[in-house]
């Protein structure tokens, strides 16, 4: 049996999911899985998809990213796939473990893929560092503060934090932080 897993980061990358659930039906993937979550979070419908999978089956990805960020990662879903005898096929990469070539493949592809990742981050903490220094760079604007007085009115409602923040699409301890400053006596000059 085939089955899909298709993953996007954020909310944000609707038409990106949609657009991996439909490649991986296309390609006969008679179950798919399906998250919005980082890939260093906890991905409950992965965890899902390699405990439905059993021997003979293969995992089915559009590509390598949407799996694994990391090769300590990828190793950790590898060998859980090998232990229950599950192949894993990576779609764009043409990639498929349950040959030798295609687990060979994969490991030099996953070593590349971190590789890359890593310049990019260094790349872009050089560019934050650099951005700081010339004065150019702030930040980005904090969204709760700018929510306040919303969050004094929804509290003033009798709703609970969690409540609050799921309504405003913020945080819990952005919330506490907003009716906490918002006790504290201002001092004038």
């Amino acid at each position: 049996m085939l089955i899909g897993y298709a993953r996007t980061s954020t909310l944000d990358q609707e038409a990106g999911l949609e657009a991996q659930v439909r490649d991986l039906k296309a390609l006969g993937c008679e179950r798919v899985y399906q998250e919005q979550v980082s890939s260093v979070a906890v991905r409950p419908q992965l965890a899902e998809a390699l405990s439905y999978a059993r021997a003979g089956d293969t995992l089915v990805v559009t590509k390598l990213d949407r799996l694994a960020r990391s090769v300590i990662d990828l190793g950790t879903i590898i060998a859980e796939l090998e232990r229950k005898g599950v192949a894993l096929r990576i779609e764009n990469l043409g990639v498929n473990t349950s040959k030798p070539t295609g687990k060979f493949m994969l490991n030099v592809l996953a070593g590349v893929a971190q590789f890359e990742r890593e310049m990019m981050l260094e790349r872009q903490r050089e560019g934050i560092a650099k951005a700081k220094a010339e004065g150019a760079y702030k930040g980005r604007k904090p969204t709760a503060r700018a929510k306040s007085d919303e969050i004094q009115a929804l509290a003033a409602q009798g709703l609970s934090m969690a409540k609050i923040a799921t309504q405003l699409g913020i945080g819990v301890g952005s919330v506490h932080r907003a009716l906490k400053a918002a006790k504290q006596p201002t001092t004038q000059a």
